[in-house]
């Protein structure tokens, strides 16, 4: 039995110290990352100002590129392609202090990939902001530019009552993560497909209907069992959000919104605030998601319920992006991004 106590016990050291490692692996990771993307901007900028005070051409990146090679033979990212890229990075991100606390987070190929795809500057911001809070690979980056996530989520039309029914800032966050509209282009669904066989589809493919429904969703379960007074109901999927600190139920509709939807989905809220919800827990959301929605109807729809609810449209494609990984970003994968930090790659 001692014996036992102390394997178990040499097993918890080992365990904490191997995660004490890899934190600091991380750590220092993203300290070279930090230093190597200022750097890129330190000389983007100087090339820049001699371009602009000193009138030379674009020569002077060619002659670069070949003279800096030669003085580091042993260092990567100064082809000519990167040397421009260091001076269109330094174009666009003035603000050394922008850069500094979020450019400098993500790694240079992610850099480049949002120079090449977006020409907005509080566009590129929020691409920048949410890499770093969510951990994006550089695939996952991609595929949420390419489902325009930026309009869906920041400049989309969405109805809900939530500044009504929660206070700030939950009212906030769970304005930010509601969507409008949400796209399912990972499933193939024909125009007969029931509401289950879209129930069906997305739990089937539970991992990239988390990435579409953004960071912090935990899945609960389909079909959640709630029996009021003899009686049994089913809600389609729960979740609980673990930056909102609440449970989040999402009901699925193939046809337009109807307002008893919003009171059917009032009613679930209730009992999950009081058969589930504990007193660390803020109150439940409900989120309703239909192929049309008519916003005038939703709004006298949501403007006397007592419960949080928001209501958005989705669409169904048949294009699939071969990009996107099978998984969501893991550590691991976002210290492998952060290795091959030194080239582009993969462009």
């Amino acid at each position: 039995m001692n014996d036992l106590m102390k394997a178990n016990e040499y097993y918890n050291l080992l365990t904490e110290i191997k995660s004490k490692i890899r934190q600091a692996q991380l750590k220092a990771t993203l300290a070279v990352n930090q230093e190597l993307i200022l750097l890129y901007w330190q000389m983007g900028n100087s090339i820049l100002i001699q371009e602009q005070q000193g009138g030379w051409g674009s020569k002077v990146i060619d002659h670069l590129a070949k003279d800096l090679k030669a003085e580091f033979p042993e260092m990567k990212g100064f082809s000519i392609r990167n040397l421009k890229y260091m001076r269109t990075f330094a174009k666009h991100y003035k603000d050394l202090n922008f850069v500094q606390q979020a450019v400098a987070q993500i790694p240079w190929g992610h850099n480049c990939i949002i120079l090449d795809k977006i020409k907005d500057d509080k566009e590129r911001e929020f691409y920048i902001n949410e890499t770093v809070k969510n951990g994006w690979s550089r695939n996952v980056m991609v595929h949420q530019i390419e489902s325009n996530l930026y309009q869906r989520q920041i400049q989309s039309d969405k109805t809900h009552n939530f500044k009504t029914t929660l206070t700030k800032p939950q009212s906030d966050l769970a304005h930010e993560i509601l969507k409008d509209p949400y796209n399912f282009d990972f499933l193939s669904l024909g125009q007969e497909a029931k509401e289950k066989d879209l129930e069906n589809a997305l739990v089937e493919h539970i991992t990239k209907f988390l990435l579409e429904l953004g960071a912090g969703f935990a899945f609960i379960g389909r079909q959640y069992h709630l029996e009021v007074d003899n009686q049994d109901f089913y809600i389609d999927l729960l979740f609980y959000h673990t930056r909102l600190h609440a449970y989040v139920v999402i009901e699925l509709k193939l046809d337009d919104f109807k307002p008893e939807y919003a009171g059917k989905l009032n009613f679930y809220l209730s009992v999950i605030d009081k058969t589930l919800r504990n007193n660390n827990d803020k109150p439940s959301i409900g989120i309703i998601l239909c192929k049309n929605k008519n916003k005038i109807v939703a709004e006298y729809s949501l403007q006397d319920m007592t419960k949080p609810i928001g209501v958005s449209e989705y669409q169904l494609t048949e294009a699939i992006p071969e990009d996107l990984k099978s998984s969501l970003p893991s550590i691991e994968e976002l210290e492998n991004e952060l290795a091959s930090y030194q080239e582009i790659g993969g462009k």
